[in-house]
């Protein structure tokens, strides 16, 4: 079944694949990987192999079952964009998402040089929130110009684990912004300046800003629990969603 999440962006998540494999520094530390082998070992349905790519066909029409409206993240334990999902297995996962209006998807990815492609000839469905990964200058941000490319309602960036100061960014046509630390006792740290210099472009620009968490490291630059961390940035919660109406199936 699709599981309640307690990812502080959604609600549910939904993962029709599972594994993958690493592509840049944001996959350093995956809590995906370390979440698997642990599924592995307590005999959980659906990770025989661990952390190896798996599609899982049996699992596209949980959110048909689901009527209640539900925001899906889909593919928490995957990359939905890897290059060993062909074409003809997202369709099937995008002809779910057409059958369920009632829900809405944030898919997120680091193969954003995909999106342009599989979307050439296709379109992006209504409920769909299409998001990249943008951990870092080299790697995360030309991702953005990837995802500019595809005409979908709703355009995010995971900017997590944010690992440097990304710099002025293009955030054009950008709807939602993202950022959080990274967490687990290998945890790089994140400094206070990194974020800030995002929230201050992402309100010029009229996005919405969201922080997730400071993760291992504390905006004082101690390493703690990411409990104890917490949330607060200048004092205050950031949760801004982007400004859309969820679709309401007839």
């Amino acid at each position: 079944m699709a599981t309640p999440s307690t990812i502080e962006w959604t609600e549910q998540t939904w993962n029709p694949t599972t594994g993958c494999t690493k592509v840049s520094p944001g996959c350093k530390n995956c809590y995906a990987e370390v979440m698997a082998r642990r599924l592995k070992a307590m005999g959980a349905p659906g990770y025989d192999n661990g952390f190896a790519l798996t599609l899982m066909p049996e699992r596209l029409e949980q959110p048909i079952i689901r009527k209640k409206p539900t925001v899906y993240f889909v593919n928490s334990m995957s990359d939905l964009f890897h290059a060993k999902i062909s074409d003809r297995f997202l369709d099937k996962v995008f002809d779910t998402i057409e059958q369920t209006p009632q829900h809405t998807y944030q898919i997120l990815t680091k193969r954003a040089e995909r999106l342009p492609e599989y979307f050439k000839n296709r379109t992006c469905p209504s409920n769909v929130w299409l998001g990249v990964s943008v951990e870092d200058r080299k790697y995360g941000v030309p991702r953005i110009d990837y995802l500019r490319q595809v005409d979908a309602k709703i355009r995010f960036l995971s900017v997590e684990p944010l690992l440097e100061d990304v710099g002025p960014l293009n955030l054009k046509d950008i709807h939602w912004v993202i950022v959080g630390g990274e967490s687990g006792h290998k945890s790089r740290p994140m400094e206070q300046e990194w974020v800030t210099n995002i929230q201050a472009q992402t309100d010029a620009s009229g996005a919405a800003f969201f922080f997730k968490q400071w993760g291992g490291w504390g905006a004082d630059g101690v390493k703690r629990s990411k409990k104890i961390n917490g949330r607060l940035l200048h004092g205050r919660t950031w949760d801004a969603y982007p400004k859309m109406p969820r679709v309401v199936a007839a």
